[in-house]
């Protein structure tokens, strides 16, 4: 007769209940390499089998943080002059170049990161590398270019700051993190777009960019061996120091509780940002507030859900038409975050609006439900893999990991993170986060119905009898 099978003890039996089972895809998630060459340049990569097509990119570990009042604007500078020409390339022929290649060449500038990337086919992978390292490293950064580019980023400005969402977010980060790097804008001031020098460019460069702090990072039709060659040829000249052997401290974060109010009584739409110091990208607290964002949900009246929103916060907005919509963002820096709510909302609505928004903030800290977490799990999963489609998603996937936490994990990772959350984690994390802490809001419009900051603070807590 086949033999029992053998009786668990309770201690394996707990530990067999609680070994995370997951799907086939979660564990069969393509390998990503990592090499570090000489220099300290790290490469890494992702083959996508049967792609033909590639997205490479240079990840900078710099920002507008890394500034300081006299150069900020120099990074978001930097990146508009790449484009302009280097020592072998014309601004056309480099133009000309990528068209007929069918390539796709683009940048972006954050307050932590500098990226550079082009999506090509992949057979022409090795030329974008080129291509890129003629840009980054050989940048003519001509007179002429740079006036006449001081123009465009100044209407580039004027156009960011018709977005109210990011003159929000700009306002929220400049009182939340007032007198530190973090509290300057990627664009810098209008006088510093006006004057900085070429010289102001090429201190920037030497400061910063070094190979230690820059990973190439591709996904794809790659190969990983391939790939390294051509790092090591094209970007093997890198200094692995700055020039005169100092490293630019990183300037400490302070969140300093504070608001921001720019009032329009004329304007019957109120856009309101409300943040918490939130936790760093290495923080103990970061997936629990990942969970928490996913918790409290988004809603937007446009949507097709209707009133039916999973989130109870996003339900009660929707029940009392408090706002147009309302959002939880959570984002990370490397030594602090903001954690908050941003809200499009009817002048006339704030009180009511700010009442269920702090109670819906402070029952976290209490009252979660076991049913809300898990039903936030499998959202947040369900992100995180969405967040992955398509190879310019895996090569910035790579490139933010390894500046942010120095290695890639792996989905079967992230998903034992999210799985390993309790309940109790969120009440404690909300605890820190949320109960009786001092926010940093920022708001603009028709604002003249939101509670002041004494009474925001003071509904950040429950009063228990």
């Amino acid at each position: 007769p086949p033999k029992p099978p053998p009786l668990l003890g309770p201690k394996a039996a707990a530990a067999a209940a609680t070994t995370p089972s997951f799907p086939d895809y979660v564990l069969r998630a393509p390998t990503t390499d990592i090499s570090t060459l000489p220099s300290g340049l790290r490469v890494a990569s992702e083959t996508i089998m049967g792609s033909e097509t590639a997205t490479v990119g240079v990840w900078i570990d710099a920002g507008s943080r890394y500034e300081t009042a006299q150069n900020n604007g120099a990074a978001h500078f930097l990146e508009h002059m790449a484009f302009k020409g280097t020592q072998k390339r014309t601004q056309q022929q480099l133009e000309v170049e990528i068209e007929n290649m069918g390539g796709h060449l683009n940048a972006y500038t954050s307050r932590e990161q500098t990226v550079y990337f082009a999506k090509v086919f992949q057979k022409d992978v090795g030329r974008a590398v080129e291509i890129l390292s003629d840009i980054l490293l050989k940048s003519r950064l001509d007179e002429g270019a740079m006036e006449r580019e001081r123009d465009v980023i100044l209407r580039e400005m004027t156009e960011v700051n018709k977005q109210q969402e990011e003159l929000v977010l700009d306002h929220l980060h400049a009182t939340a993190f007032q007198g530190t790097g973090l509290g300057r804008t990627i664009l810098g001031p209008e006088e510093n777009i006006r004057s900085l020098s070429r010289n102001d460019l090429m201190d920037y460069i030497q400061a910063h960019y070094t190979a230690p702090r820059m990973v190439i990072s591709a996904a794809g039709g790659v190969d990983h061996g391939e790939l390294c060659k051509l790092a090591e040829e094209h970007f093997g000249a890198l200094p692995t120091v700055p020039k005169g052997g100092m490293e630019v401290a990183m300037d400490p974060a302070v969140f300093t509780g504070s608001d921001v109010r720019v009032r329009f009584d004329s304007d019957d739409t109120a856009h309101i940002a409300l943040a918490f110091e939130g936790a760093s990208w290495t923080s103990e607290y970061a997936f629990p507030l990942m969970l928490l964002q996913t918790m409290l949900g988004s809603y937007d009246r446009a949507s097709g859900f209707g009133k039916n929103v999973a989130s109870k916060m996003c339900q009660e907005v929707a029940e009392h038409e408090l706002a147009h919509s309302i959002s939880t963002f959570n984002t990370c820096y490397k030594d602090t975050g903001l954690f908050g709510i941003y809200a499009v909302a009817p002048d006339n609505k704030l009180d009511d609006l700010m009442w269920y928004v702090m109670g819906n903030l402070v029952r976290m800290v209490h009252s979660p439900s076991v049913e809300e977490v898990e039903r936030a799990k499998v959202n947040l999963k369900a992100t995180m893999l969405m967040g992955l489609d398509g190879n310019a998603n895996v090569a910035e996937d790579i490139g933010r990991q390894l500046l942010t936490y120095g290695r890639r994990m792996t989905p079967a990772e992230i998903f034992s993170r999210i799985d390993a959350i309790t309940v109790d984690d969120i009440k404690a994390t909300a605890g820190k986060v949320i109960n009786d802490k001092d926010h940093a809001l920022a708001a603009v419009g028709g604002i003249h119905e939101l509670p002041d900051y004494n009474w925001i603070r003071r509904h950040s807590y429950y009063l228990r009898y």
